[in-house]
């Protein structure tokens, strides 16, 4: 499906646990369908630079060392899905995380005459997720991450977006930090399926594979959605 052909607001959801490589496919579909990927950090983030009544409202709870309510990241992904170049439609990327969660967005959509198109979980086994989380590492310059087993540089040692010969490793990609946050997932998160499932837009696709095998098998799910 060609991006210019769509005439109603697109929503995707990438369900999975932390590691199964949401974001990647997220930036994948992206750029094949001319949709917005949002993110609920990056959302936050730019709402609090940004000095909206809702970023104000969420700074102070962070400045607080609070956590942030599902209402006052509503009303930030509200004000961003308003933006024209959300009217395609938009991907979105670690929300929700919770049935309470999905269920304040579909309100939402619900006010703007929109729905979820389709809900897809990427599909892993727990033991690879550590195999991957552990693995992963970023250019320290540029950002671009790579994988020891996974996505190594064409030039060892040597970034292939920028060139830049330094990398970094987050200090919470260990075995012990991964087991914890999967099960996390699995107590809040995974009931998500349940409840898509329920809803008729729930899709599923093996993310055990290599990228781009899951970019087709998501490219043809979201196309389908899309129609």
């Amino acid at each position: 499906m060609d991006a210019a052909t769509i005439t109603t607001p697109t929503v995707l959801i990438l369900l999975g646990p932390p590691g199964a490589g949401k974001g990647t496919q997220a930036r994948m579909l992206e750029e094949k369908f001319g949709l917005v990927q949002l993110s609920t950090g990056d959302l936050l983030r730019a709402a609090v630079a940004a000095g909206t009544e809702a970023g104000k409202a969420a700074k102070a709870v962070m400045e607080a060392g609070d956590l942030v309510s599902d209402d006052i990241v509503i009303a930030i992904l509200r004000d961003r899905m308003a933006e024209p170049d959300c009217a395609k439609g938009v991907i979105l990327d670690g929300f929700p995380r919770t049935t309470v969660q999905a269920e304040a967005l579909d309100e939402l959509l619900a006010g703007n005459n929109q729905k979820i198109s389709a809900a897809i979980s990427l599909e892993v086994e727990d033991a690879e997720m550590v195999i991957r989380i552990s693995g992963r590492y970023t250019c320290a310059m540029c950002g671009e991450g790579y994988h020891d087993r996974f996505k190594t540089p064409a030039v060892e040692g040597k970034c292939d977006n920028c060139g830049s010969t330094e990398f970094k490793r987050r200090a919470d990609d260990n075995a012990e930090t991964v087991a914890s946050r999967l099960t996390a997932y699995h107590a809040q998160t995974a009931p998500l399926i349940t409840y898509y499932d329920g809803h008729g837009v729930l899709k599923r696709t093996n993310a055990m594979g290599k990228i781009e095998d899951i970019a087709r098998d998501l490219e043809e799910i979201a196309g389908d959605a899309m129609s």
